[in-house]
């Protein structure tokens, strides 16, 4: 039986995150910092360690069939590969940023100005699209430190926290684009692949629907269960058990991330009490 190839960073932001999801979804890796290739011992995937930008490459060449990678990367080199599902985390922007003391009135500043940045096809468009002029600085590391050193203006770089920024005597000052982690994949698999990428897009979304939801239990009157039922709109219909004091039930249920402090006071206004959250580690539908 073949195996899925999937490429994950072998050291940077990314790489954590990505050991982390394989691991929740059940798959077992070995994650010796010198290997460059791995097996899973209880799935028939193959895990390939390499470097950052040289994944979509790899992708479009069909080295990898799959790969967890930043989107704004595959932005950056336009392979042809397809996302084939956002994953939620390592966010972060791509941004423009100068020196902190310099006054900023708007894009238009950058006409005529050095960008230095590690994402030119991204920038150009940016640019273009915005109508301007700038001469752009191609450099593959310490973006941060090229106006510090004379070599640019201003930089175009991956934003997180912006301590980088700030710490170098940077503004964060313009965002071109939003990235995250996700999984992307070649357009060409063979059908036992394809099965095989079905069987591992449905544990992570399994993984990926209890990170974003709690489970919640919680005593309702009786008189006030469809009330408050109302307010539970994730599953299908909560689980609902009769309590040794009449006239009340306790309600089971879940409540999405996004929203759990909103509708935990609906529910106490409702008249639920005793509430109790706890979090979900799959949810399987």
């Amino acid at each position: 039986m073949s195996k899925l190839k999937i490429a994950i960073q072998k050291a940077g932001r990314l790489h954590d995150g990505s050991i982390q999801l394989l691991k929740d979804c059940g798959i077992s890796i070995e994650n010796n910092k010198d290997q460059l290739k791995t097996a899973a011992k209880n799935f028939p995937i193959e895990v390939l360690y390499l470097r950052n930008s040289d994944i979509p490459q790899y992708l479009e060449d069909g080295v990898a069939d799959i790969a967890i990678i930043g989107s704004n990367l595959l932005i950056e080199k336009d392979k042809k590969v397809n996302i084939v599902e956002k994953l939620g985390f390592a966010r972060c922007r791509l941004s423009l940023a100068i020196p902190k003391s310099t006054k900023f009135d708007g894009t238009g500043w950058f006409e005529g100005k050095k960008i230095a940045t590690s994402h030119p096809k991204t920038l150009r468009a940016f640019l273009n699209k915005n109508n301007i002029r700038a001469e752009i600085h191609e450099i593959s590391g310490s973006v941060e430190i090229a106006p510090n050193i004379g070599l640019a203006d201003a930089v175009c770089d991956l934003v997180s926290s912006g301590n980088t920024l700030f710490k170098n005597g940077l503004k964060e000052v313009s965002t071109i684009s939003r990235s995250e982690a996700c999984l992307a994949g070649g357009l060409t698999l063979s059908a036992n692949k394809k099965a095989l990428l079905d069987t591992l897009i449905f544990r992570i979304q399994s993984v990926l629907r209890a990170k974003n939801t709690k489970y919640v239990m919680m005593n309702v009157p009786d008189n006030k269960i469809e009330e408050v039922s109302k307010l539970l709109p994730v599953l299908k219909s909560p689980t609902i058990m009769p309590l040794a004091i009449k006239g009340w039930s306790s309600l089971h249920s879940v409540i999405e991330e996004a929203t759990f402090w909103e509708v935990v006071d609906q529910l106490r206004n409702a008249g639920a009490e005793g509430i109790l959250i706890i979090p979900i580690e799959k949810i399987v539908t």
